[in-house]
């Protein structure tokens, strides 16, 4: 397997992965599990593990197939998804569990008007948003890839 190629598949996987977590498991979860806190801890312990693979697998990508200068997109984009799983890993994640931690009861059993309910509702949203920014930063890595492989294959002898 070429390094481009193999850069490739390991986005794609994860990105494949991101994609089944938000499409499946996660509705999954609230769907079947007996409480909207069990099914949000499940979650839970579920996306620290795809923010972390935001952070390594473009970093791995780029090692194994560092771009050339012509491929600033696979170098922007990769910036784009580590930074963006960072913020959540750093910032988001401990404050989502701050909160859980002071409302003592979970969360959707808080009156709609109490700002412990509201400020988890604003970081939830920003752990999504971060997620969506992650999963298309690494859409576009996976597309700077794709036309380096596409290169390649066009013209074996020549270096990119």
């Amino acid at each position: 397997m070429t390094r481009p190629l193999a850069a490739l598949v390991l986005v794609a996987l994860w990105l494949g992965a991101a994609l089944i977590t938000v499409a499946v498991v996660a509705p999954g979860a609230f769907a079947v599990l007996p409480t909207r806190a069990l099914a949000g801890d499940m979650v839970g312990r579920v996306l620290p593990v795809l923010f972390a693979g935001a952070m390594g697998v473009p970093a791995i990508a780029l090692a194994i197939h560092p771009p050339s200068r012509r491929h600033a997109l696979a170098l922007a984009a990769a910036a784009s998804s580590v930074l963006a799983a960072l913020v959540a890993l750093a910032v988001v994640d401990p404050r989502i569990a701050a909160v859980r931690a002071a409302a003592v009861v979970p969360i959707d059993q808080l009156a709609a008007a109490d700002p412990r309910r509201a400020m988890f509702g604003v970081l939830h949203a920003a752990s999504v948003a971060l997620l969506g920014l992650a999963m298309l930063a690494n859409a576009a890595l996976l597309a700077a890839l794709a036309r380096a492989v596409a290169g390649r294959a066009r013209s074996p002898g020549e270096t990119r």
